[in-house]
């Protein structure tokens, strides 16, 4: 089977998302091409062409590419369909806003956040906040797929692949346009790629706590911070903090969850964690059912002392 992964990148580097995708990718079919799509993305397509199990990389250069706009990439990805028999992307804020609307021009069914590769026509993904898995069979033609990448490690290093520069015509959409980024700046590692995880609940109380007690220890750690959706909707912490069901899905080797109940939509961001540290001061919380380590006791006293023994 031919496949067409849809690269994940800044234009200047490539995503360690697009090497997870990518082992997905080669359990469907062996024959894998790459898709960067941007502007002034030739760096990133040769990260991506050095990928081991990458057959091909096709490089579409154009100012309409250079934001991820779904309209201009959909319509690329919708011209190069015909050669393909899976699509296939992993499931980031790109890949949630591009394949859906793929799939909608295709007309076919997309099979969204697999988690396993069954057969090249089957495959497995999560549902009811990931405590069930649901074994799903495409019958259409051309399958468009995203990855929850957590589940898959990421692909080798191998010897380089062709880059192909293709054709963009005829790519330009007025049904959106760019305007501006936004974007959160942190010397700390990106949430859904840190091997470290402390992450906070509401138990935190304030932001000001957040601060004093969180931050420093995820910063002896060298950890990326999180938070639970309830301290989100309080103003403790940020919304690119929040790892759950509605926020990021995460699998760090260590998660240490601080003040954190346990609920459902909180677990279903994180309990794929190698290893996972609760503490808490309530000792039924839910979260020690799936915890490998958990601590009863106050974090605001717990915390400080264990920065310090760093």
């Amino acid at each position: 089977m031919a496949i067409l992964l849809l690269a994940d990148h800044d234009n200047a580097t490539l995503s360690d998302q697009t090497a997870k995708a990518l082992t997905a990718a080669s359990k469907i079919g062996s024959d894998v091409h790459v898709l960067v799509a941007g502007s002034n993305a030739k760096a990133a397509a040769d990260a991506a062409a050095k990928l081991s199990g990458v057959s091909k990389v096709l490089l579409a250069d154009d100012a309409s590419l250079a934001n991820n706009l779904a309209e201009p990439l959909a319509a690329l990805i919708v011209s190069l369909a015909g050669s393909y028999d899976a699509i296939v992307s992993a499931a980031t804020s790109v890949g949630k806003n591009v394949l859906p609307r793929v799939a909608a021009l295709l007309d076919v069914a997309q099979v969204s956040e697999i988690v396993d590769v069954v057969s090249a026509d089957t495959f497995k993904r999560p549902i009811y906040a990931g405590n069930a898995i649901q074994t799903v069979q495409s019958t259409d033609a051309k399958k468009v797929v995203t990855v929850r990448t957590t589940s898959f490690s990421p692909a080798s290093q191998g010897a380089p692949a062709a880059v192909e520069p293709i054709s963009t015509a005829a790519l330009s959409s007025d049904l959106s346009s760019y305007i501006s980024d936004a974007l959160s700046s942190s010397d700390r590692p990106e949430l859904t790629s840190a091997k470290i995880i402390v992450s906070g609940g509401r138990a935190l109380g304030s932001a000001e706590n957040f601060k004093e007690v969180i931050l420093p220890l995820a910063d002896k750690l060298g950890a990326a911070v999180g938070a639970s959706r309830a301290a989100v909707d309080a103003g403790y912490a940020p919304n690119d903090w929040q790892v759950g069901q509605t926020g990021k899905v995460v699998a760090p080797q260590l998660y240490i969850a601080c003040g954190i109940s346990g609920a459902i939509q909180h677990l279903a961001g994180m309990k794929d964690s190698k290893v996972i540290v609760a503490i808490n001061k309530d000792e039924d919380a839910p979260i020690f059912h799936v915890a490998d380590y958990g601590l009863v006791a106050d974090l605001f006293e717990i915390l400080p002392e264990m920065e310090k023994a760093i």
